[in-house]
């Protein structure tokens, strides 16, 4: 089950590799709910090799309108088989994810089952050369449920009456996994289980901006406050959240007071926050070192739009 919206090139590769999986074509189906602005999606359900042999199924909603929840929904309810895959239209999944992801279900029969999710191996070299690069990494079992690699059970999906809608995008994957866990069903790691995701290259003006939706993030945390147990101090979304105020108020204070000492309150966050990926050469220093100014950025966007929606929904989460 594929939720989209007007990604059609990202879409068609997706569908390419589910074209070329190792469980044989009678045995799964493809639902792709979207509500698309453009023409071009439509245009490919209707002409990929996989609608062409009755495998795939295209569900519209009125385009803008449907939100991730509302598409995941529309798709899932669609389907027939007992068993629903959950990707998004930016995966690229190896040739033996669904075999896979069957096998697991099939292991833990009434459970979720969550796997994990790489860069997409061919644009790992955008995620290198691109600090603001939009990717994912799941390491199974996460609490947060990402829909981008997960499998549910149909009657769990039923029962529980799917995907909220309120959030339209952010957070309706932590939630329904959250109020899985609640109703008894278990939750286990397939990491075998492998999909790739796209590494999408992004301005830093355009990530930050892309960090505003997440200001519905309390809600989910408010409606299941058993995810606390998972956060920092309870109350934080990130390492790096927790010590941001530390290091705003060390750099402060030793502008003001001339005294070096207190630059050590953000030493913390430095730790967390620093990059690793580009080593530990004079290069790799350097360059981890320019891109503090930007963390520290996405790090205030990101408190800020939680605390924004810490006071709609009167719960503090940030």
């Amino acid at each position: 089950m594929v939720a989209s919206r007007d990604r059609p090139r990202r879409l068609r590769w997706l569908l390419n590799a589910l074209e070329e999986q190792t469980l044989t074509r009678e045995r799964f189906e493809v639902v792709v709910a979207h509500d698309s602005r453009g023409e071009e999606t439509d245009e490919l359900l209707r002409t990929h090799p996989l609608a062409a042999d009755g495998t795939l199924t295209a569900v519209r909603i009125a385009p803008g309108t449907g939100g991730a929840g509302a598409n995941r929904n529309a798709g899932w309810r669609a389907a027939a088989a007992p068993i629903v895959a959950f990707t998004d239209d930016d995966c690229r999944p190896p040739p033996g994810w669904l075999e896979s992801a069957l096998a697991a279900a099939r292991r833990h029969p009434g459970a979720v089952v969550q796997g994990a999710t790489r860069p997409d191996p061919e644009e790992l070299h955008l995620e290198r050369a691109a600090p603001h690069a939009h990717t994912r990494r799941v390491n199974p079992p996460e609490p947060w449920g990402q829909a981008c690699n997960i499998v549910y059970p149909r009657e769990l999906l039923e029962r529980l009456g799917g995907f909220v809608t309120e959030p339209a995008w952010g957070g309706e994957d932590t939630d329904l996994a959250a109020r899985a866990r609640r109703e008894g069903a278990g939750y286990v790691g397939a990491p075998e289980v492998l999909t790739n995701h796209a590494v999408e290259p992004m301005t830093l003006p355009a990530h930050l901006r892309s960090l505003w939706r997440w200001q519905d993030l309390p809600a989910v945390v408010k409606r299941n406050p058993e995810l606390r147990d998972d956060l920092p101090m309870w109350i934080f979304w990130k390492r790096t959240h927790v010590w941001l105020g530390p290091a705003l108020a060390g750099a402060a204070l030793a502008r003001r007071r001339r005294r070096a000492e207190w630059t050590a309150l953000a030493l913390p966050w430095l730790i967390h926050t620093l990059p690793q990926q580009y080593g530990t050469g004079p290069r790799g220093r350097v360059r981890a070192l320019s891109e503090l100014p930007a963390r520290a950025a996405i790090d205030l966007v990101e408190v800020a739009a939680l605390a924004r929606g810490s006071v709609r929904w009167r719960t503090l989460f940030l």
